[in-house]
């Protein structure tokens, strides 16, 4: 297990953040996207600053540059992902979304040179095309109108996010790196209110404590995913990140939305992918100590065998 601890925390907040669909959906009741982001991504600033207070003294120039060009790109993805949205349906948007799946082993090649493997790609194509099932791709048509140009172009910078943040993250301290981001979020967020024609909504209970909860649990689903790309590269971050439709239809069902059973499918065809392509092959336990103990023992037979065939002085 500790040897995917790191794995295991992107998969404990992909489901956080799959939780929080239902919330943000009924939110949009009450107010505009741009607004609730504002205010969801600010509490996740505040709660980090509380934390990171002690050690803001020792923000690195690099730690600014990562926080300012990550949160830039998931910023610009939402407004296009929005956007799109003006003339689409919420499942053309999210299956155009998914787009990002193949592009990020893509730009990992480019950016990073990092190589893709039989098992990760093996892997990223069941995730994918479990996700086309989800979303109900099969059924769905491109005519290249705007709001489709739109978001498969937030598509290419949620893919830019999850790459940058594994060439950023190794040199990077989680919490102000983290705490950069969801800064330049909300204020990006609010000060684009005026150019989309959003205004601010009247009060109300349910968007602030909702904004207030979510941006609680922002701050940790953003901190471990920087915490956690220190390590685990982007592409298998990706096929984890593939599991948030998963747990977002999971948790609907729970509230009584019924699932199709292409959309079933689709979970399995994504939770098998990841295992595909996630799980590392190792050997037993047993064999490898025995290997280990034969290595120890024909080394010391090697020593003992030159020791006695040394000449004497």
């Amino acid at each position: 297990m500790l040897r995917y601890r790191h794995e295991l925390a992107l998969c404990f907040v992909t489901m956080l953040w799959g939780a929080t669909f239902l919330i943000i959906r009924n939110a949009m009741e009450h107010c505009g996207p741009l607004w609730f982001v504002g205010l969801r991504t600010g509490t996740a600033a505040l709660v980090l600053l509380l934390v990171s207070f002690p050690i803001l003294r020792e923000t690195t120039a690099r730690e600014l540059r990562a926080g300012l060009v990550v949160g830039f790109f998931i910023f610009l993805g939402f407004a296009l992902q929005t956007a799109g949205l003006a003339t689409l349906d919420a499942s053309k948007s999210a299956f155009l979304t998914a787009f990002y799946v193949p592009l990020v082993p893509l730009l990992e090649r480019v950016f990073m040179g990092h190589p893709l493997t039989r098992r990760s790609l093996a892997g990223l194509t069941l995730a994918f095309a479990g996700v086309i099932l989800l979303t109900g791709g099969t059924k769905l048509s491109f005519s290249g109108s705007p709001g489709e140009c739109l978001t498969l172009l937030c598509s290419l910078l949620f893919a830019l996010e999850i790459v940058f943040t594994g060439i950023f993250a190794p040199g990077c301290n989680a919490r102000r790196m983290t705490l950069i981001e969801m800064t330049v979020i909300s204020v990006l967020s609010f000060v684009f209110m005026p150019v989309t024609g959003e205004t601010v909504p009247a009060f109300s209970w349910y968007v602030t404590l909702s904004a207030c909860a979510l941006g609680a649990a922002t701050a940790l689903i953003q901190f471990v995913i920087v915490w956690a790309q220190k390590v685990v590269p982007p592409t298998r971050a990706t096929l984890i990140y593939t599991t948030e439709p998963v747990w977002g239809g999971f948790f609907g069902a729970l509230a009584g939305e019924r699932m199709t059973a292409s959309a079933l499918a689709g979970c399995g065809l994504i939770l098998s992918g990841i295992l595909t392509g996630i799980v590392r092959r190792t050997k037993p336990l047993a064999a490898a100590s025995k290997a280990k103990t034969e290595e120890g023992t024909a080394e010391q037979a090697g020593a003992g065998s030159e020791k006695q065939s040394a000449p004497r002085p």
